[in-house]
């Protein structure tokens, strides 16, 4: 079974063809900086791989080029459309409505376009995606996969909000939790590592850094605490998200400098985090510009780090304990630098990191850090399409 899986992200596409149950990767690719001059365009396949820059102006034009690359009759990697045997989309918000994977149809739709406004960043770049690829992929089954579902394990004194109970009861005002499949494919991944190293782990805590961030406490495989809440921008400081802010500063922005509510968001979600700090919001130019002596751009790297040391302390004690670390995601990846800095005057928590292997890149999972370490460090590269692929397959197959 061949199945098409998009993750429509805030800036990107990533898109990637497997055959299932085989777990066969026939092509994978990526577009991103969506809505910049220049947007990177990848595809890579075993028999062809290519990389162009193109101006790829909205999320509708990168999900149509991503088809073209895919029929293209001398570098595609299908005929026909009518191959592919389902397209599975990854969708963040799915309020309380969406608790597992479901086929879309057109009620769904109506439903993950009345969460927009949980998740204006994801949302409608998600939907735009089902749409598109219900034009082009016309005869394939269209599933949904929700960031939410990995973090229904959360107890409630984790995802209640101290507020009026009728508001969780009545309207359903609490913690979701995102990012949910990439937190549950690494976290899987690490723990089985683990395991196969003869260093078993209980307490994890995964570490989701890319444009938007988010951390995860996990026990014995359950997420039972997460950075995200009711909507994808609290918590970590991210690309253009504020994350934790406090509620006194919203009042003020509208009581007393008079800005509405709508422009208080558009700041927040849009404005803030590592853009309102540094004027950029891709974290490569941000460490270029302050290796260069840029002041504005190394304060907002170091309040970044802050901020996830705030919550690894924090989790920790949730857990009573901590075995393992997990960085994942395009920035925890890839910058060895953040996750140095991460790791930097961690020694109470028992979190030493080894310089050497921390500098080495690779697409393996790999331990990085000393090896008398208390804490085991992770990079666990995250593959939130085949945890997609894998749970509509699974989903199709019941």
């Amino acid at each position: 079974m061949k199945i098409l899986i998009i993750n429509s992200g805030s800036s990107s596409i990533k898109y990637q063809l497997m055959v299932m149950p085989e777990n066969e990767v026939i092509c994978t690719g990526m577009i991103d900086r969506i809505g910049l001059e220049s947007s990177n365009v990848t595809f890579k396949a075993s028999s062809n791989s290519y990389e162009v820059m193109l101006p790829i102006a909205t999320h509708k034009i990168g999900l149509q080029k991503v088809a073209n690359m895919l029929l293209d009759p001398e570098k595609g990697v299908i005929k026909s459309t009518s191959e592919i045997a389902a397209v599975g989309h990854r969708v963040v918000h799915g309020g309380s409505t969406f608790t597992e994977t479901v086929k879309i149809d057109e009620k769904v739709k109506a439903k993950i376009k009345q969460l927009f406004d949980l998740a204006p960043l994801h949302n409608p770049a998600n939907l735009e995606g089902i749409n598109v690829a219900e034009e082009i992929f016309d005869t394939a089954h269209q599933i949904a996969v929700f960031d939410t579902a990995f973090h229904q394990t959360m107890p409630e004194v984790a995802y209640k909000y101290a507020i009026p109970n009728e508001l969780l009861t009545e309207n359903r005002i609490r913690v979701y939790g995102f990012h949910g499949t990439s937190h549950k494919y690494v976290s899987e991944q690490a723990i089985n590592y683990l395991k196969e190293s003869n260093n078993p782990a209980q307490n994890i805590i995964t570490i989701h850094l890319g444009n938007g961030c988010s951390m995860t406490a996990i026990k014995e495989g359950k997420s039972v605490d997460h950075s995200f809440g009711f909507g994808p921008t609290n918590g970590l400081i991210m690309g253009t998200r504020a994350g934790d802010v406090d509620q006194s500063v919203i009042f003020y922005m509208s009581n007393t400098l008079g800005f509405s509510l709508e422009e208080i968001n558009n700041i927040l979600q849009k404005r803030s985090g590592m853009l309102g700090l540094t004027g950029y919001s891709d974290l490569r130019d941000i460490e270029s510009h302050a290796q260069k002596g840029n002041k504005e751009c190394q304060l907002a790297l170091f309040m970044n780090v802050y901020r996830i040391k705030k919550f690894i302390g924090s989790y920790t004690a949730v857990l009573n304990g901590l075995d393992a670390i997990v960085f994942t995601a395009g920035i925890g990846e890839n910058s060895s630098y953040m996750r140095k800095l991460v790791c930097t005057d961690m020694s109470y928590f028992g979190i030493e990191l080894d310089d050497d292997k921390n500098q080495i890149r690779s697409k393996e999972n790999r331990m990085i850090n000393t090896s008398d370490s208390k804490v085991k460090i992770l990079v666990v590269p995250t593959d939130e399409e085949f945890e997609i692929a894998n749970q509509v397959y699974h989903l199709l197959q019941s």
